[in-house]
């Protein structure tokens, strides 16, 4: 079962976590998590060019941060700041730091792209991607590198599942903490590809969940166990629930 919580819940167990680690340990957790996702998508790290979408909120520095692990090993990342102004310091520091660079030619360096991690917005965001994101993401979707979304595809309104203009389409979703709605419910579920999550520790207490997904175990628990004597009609109905479309 996966069992999905709304943006307040989250940040509240957010808040509550932040406050016992050192300041900062939770987003390299974050990142940590999400390179590894990413590693494992390429394959081979060394020599790969990856290309980070960078907004202004803490998705543009977790993907900073995990762009800074992929340059120690060896890839060449290259950073698109969509609000240079208001970058994560700590962040675009540490990418380059690390040998990373930012980008000159963002639709330049997406075209030669081997993957792209979206840091664009958070699960904060509303109503679709701005101006200035949507050739970026329509680029990133063309490239045929491998899109890879920090916490839920930039475009997509994580409590609802929405979609009101252009988004993000990922290949895979790195969500942070728990499950977040969006990422379980159409028509956002169309743009998340595969889910992985990456535990931070989040304690979400006696909170109620959202959103619950049935996975393949779950539903193979609910199914009658034949037996020897075991016939059609003892092994129960199944019953379909849908719409005309």
């Amino acid at each position: 079962m996966r069992a999905a919580y709304g943006v307040e819940t989250v940040r509240t167990a957010e808040r509550e976590l932040m406050a016992r680690l050192p300041e900062g340990a939770l987003m390299q957790r974050a990142a940590a998590g999400l390179a590894v996702v990413c590693a494992g998508l390429l394959g081979r790290v060394y020599g790969s060019r990856v290309v980070l979408l960078v907004g202004s909120g803490d998705n543009g520095g977790d993907a900073l941060y995990a762009g800074a692990r992929l340059a120690r090993r060896g890839a060449g990342v290259s950073a698109v700041l969509l609000d240079a102004g208001r970058v994560h310091a700590g962040g675009l520091a540490a990418l380059r730091a690390a040998g990373g660079r930012v980008a000159g030619d963002a639709l330049g360096v997406l075209a030669r792209a081997d993957l792209v991690v979206d840091g664009i917005t958070g699960i904060g965001g509303r109503g679709g991607l701005r101006d200035a994101a949507v050739p970026l993401a329509r680029a990133a979707r063309d490239s045929g590198a491998v899109v890879v979304a920090v916490d839920l595809p930039s475009g997509v309104e994580a409590d609802s599942g929405e979609v009101r203009g252009e988004c993000v389409r990922a290949d895979a979703t790195v969500t942070f903490g728990t499950y977040k709605p969006g990422l379980l419910i159409d028509p956002a579920r169309e743009y998340v590809g595969a889910v992985r999550l990456v535990e931070l520790g989040l304690d979400l207490g006696t909170a109620e969940a959202d959103v619950e997904a049935l996975q393949h175990a779950d539903v193979a628990a609910l199914l009658p166990v034949p037996g020897a004597e075991s016939d059609k009609y003892r092994r129960g109905v199944v019953g379909v629930v849908a719409g005309s479309g």
